[in-house]
């Protein structure tokens, strides 16, 4: 196996600090547009396998041109979602094989936002389905914690735990602090806004899929490993789009445990424009609104040395047990950021995400996964992924509820 990875950021990097340890692949080129980030990541890794080199994830050809220098089987996404499609399109073009941890981006309906959906996340992706499976080729899409665990674990409960399953429910949250920063995203605060401020999207059986109010329906929930009770809302997130078309569930919901300043904060973001993306004249520079918020920001990459607390990825699953009678329970990945950062130098939230793709190109390559077309986590079969979550030493678990 020898694979790109597209983003030398902190999820990009991460990724690679943990590869580093396996041997499943006998070259991994590590691509940045700014060549001496990716260059900072192969130096730092210290492994003949890795190189660096530079891109540019908007042009599908250079992704592509990239690919087939080095004879890429096997893409691995770690850019912002604005970028999906030509990293996708170029590793088809290419002949590779495809993994990204977030979909192609969706566009609000134009008449009824906060009822129906527009284009709906993955929707490109998903449209290019028949292509990736005549050319005998995988697209593996959302396979990061969440997406990608989290729809791990949907698919792990209707194989070991239900009879039924009456509703899906993702819930993320932590008690993660940045020593030093009144208000400092752990992740991208790009993406973080695009599936905030976005509709959330529900998928209910017979209804289908639907939107709501961003940040709507505020619920407590009390998560595991001293985190503690945090308050979550709907936000717009992939495994809604995804679970239903592999696990037969009577609803599916995402509800982000953001807290309730990082709600405010995000609300008065709205309120004054500055999520928006089209760009607007200042002096006479043209700049986008929410990446000037996300210049004015520190690097989430770089925060993990002032970083304390922990993270929690996880699913609520509800229905009837294998023995027919009423069960709840919640399937969860805990991340210490002390570990993360004494393990692999790297901050709590960005390790976690990028375990999960590391474990599928494994899995991959050893055959244990295997298809065609554009498929979701969900598609495969989760003991193997879980057995080597644990294997990575970072064991998922169960609480009942």
């Amino acid at each position: 196996m020898r694979v790109l990875v597209v983003g030398a950021g902190g999820v990009g990097s991460a990724a690679a600090g943990i590869a580093c340890r396996r041997d499943f692949f006998t070259r991994l080129v590590v691509a940045d547009f700014d060549l001496s980030r990716a260059t900072r990541v192969v130096d730092t890794v210290g492994d003949d396998r890795f190189v660096a080199a530079r891109i540019d994830a908007s042009d599908a050809e250079a992704v592509a041109a990239l690919c087939r220098a080095h004879d890429i089987t096997h893409v691995l996404n770690a850019v912002d979602p604005r970028f999906v499609m030509p990293v996708f399109e170029g590793a088809r073009a290419a002949g590779a094989d495809y993994l990204d941890m977030a979909m192609s981006l969706s566009h609000p309906h134009p008449d009824d936002p906060f009822h129906q959906t527009g284009v709906k996340l993955g929707d490109e992706q998903f449209a290019a389905a028949p292509a990736w499976a005549a050319a005998g080729r995988l697209a593996l899409v959302g396979i990061g914690v969440e997406p990608g665990l989290s729809d791990i674990f949907a698919r792990y409960a209707a194989d070991h735990l239900f009879s039924r399953i009456d509703e899906v429910g993702i819930r993320d949250g932590g008690n993660l602090e940045v020593a030093g920063y009144e208000f400092a995203p752990s992740f991208s605060v790009w993406t973080t806004i695009e599936e905030c401020l976005n509709p959330p999207v529900i998928y209910e059986k017979g209804r289908g899929w639907f939107t709501t109010e961003p940040l709507s329906e505020p619920e407590v929930f009390d998560f595991p490993g001293g985190i503690g009770p945090v308050e979550c809302v709907h936000v717009e997130h992939e495994e809604v789009l995804l679970i239903p078309r592999w696990v037969d569930a009577g609803r599916v919901t995402f509800k982000y445990g953001l807290g309730k300043e990082f709600i405010d904060v995000l609300r008065t973001l709205h309120k004054l424009g500055l999520d928006r993306t089209e760009p607007v004249q200042v002096g006479t520079a043209r700049v986008s609104p929410r990446d000037v918020v996300a210049a004015v920001l520190p690097d989430p990459a770089t925060l993990g040395d002032k970083m304390t607390g922990k993270t929690c990825a996880g699913t609520v699953v509800r229905g009837l047990g294998k023995d027919f009678k009423p069960r709840e329970v919640y399937l969860y990945h805990l991340v210490d950021n002390e570990w993360s950062m004494r393990e692999y130098g790297a901050q709590a939230v960005v390790w976690q995400t990028a375990v999960n793709p590391v474990i599928a190109l494994e899995l991959l390559a050893s055959g244990k996964w295997h298809g065609t077309g554009v498929l979701g986590p969900e598609a495969f079969d989760p003991q193997p992924f879980l057995d080597k979550l644990v294997e990575y030493g970072s064991p998922w678990e169960m609480r009942e509820q």
